[in-house]
């Protein structure tokens, strides 16, 4: 469900390139993200909610110099400092958790995001705004999967390693953020939008 991998390759490539010049810290954080992939912003939410021991989805300077050491980008001190005080908006020493992450998806324009929600709605089937492999029974088809034709896995083991794609928390669901951080990445990938709701409809059968 990833962008296809030459888009992947392209868009590594540019934000390396971008990289180079790049001076404003929230755009620096969001190209050595990109420069991951298309995974990577969800990659970051993932060391961070792990990190998030209290699960007051708080996270101080401490716990974001360690995320961003523990996820393997190379910044300097003064860089981390001024990242953090562009994100920790009201001064409180503090940055809300998910504010960040909406704050450093791509952006994405009306079309893109209407028809991401459109695939997160058909999955979310008994609309509680998560999606759970119950959700995903008669939605998505595991049958053609070779771990489930070779009987090594069971369909719910298939649904499980699908869901994992998109879960940061590892909590065997995946909620509306997940869902959309895990898209901002592929759209990040693409450039023409008009290809990537094409993309889109044809993997959601929207």
């Amino acid at each position: 469900m990833a962008g296809t991998a030459r888009h992947d390759y392209e868009m590594r490539q540019k934000a390396k390139q971008q990289l180079r010049t790049c001076k404003d810290p929230c755009e620096l954080l969001r190209l050595q993200c990109l420069s991951r992939g298309s995974s990577g912003i969800k990659g970051l939410g993932r060391v961070f909610r792990i990190m998030d021991d209290d699960a007051n989805r708080k996270l101080d300077f401490a716990e974001f110099k360690k995320g961003l050491r523990d996820y393997g980008l190379s910044l300097e001190p003064g860089e981390v400092q001024t990242m953090f005080g562009h994100f920790d908006k009201d001064g409180s020493g503090a940055i809300d958790f998910d504010e960040f992450l909406l704050n450093l998806r791509p952006p994405m324009s009306k079309a893109r995001k209407e028809v991401i929600m459109q695939a997160f709605n058909k999955l979310d089937k008994t609309g509680d705004n998560v999606i759970t492999i119950a959700d995903l029974k008669g939605v998505y088809n595991c049958k053609h999967h070779p771990k489930y034709k070779s009987g090594e896995w069971t369909e719910d083991q298939v649904f499980g390693e699908f869901l994992k794609s998109f879960d940061e928390n590892m909590d065997g669901t995946v909620n509306h953020d997940e869902f959309f951080n895990y898209y901002a990445g592929v759209s990040a990938s693409i450039d023409n939008d008009a290809y990537f709701i094409l993309m889109m409809r044809n993997a959601w059968k929207l």
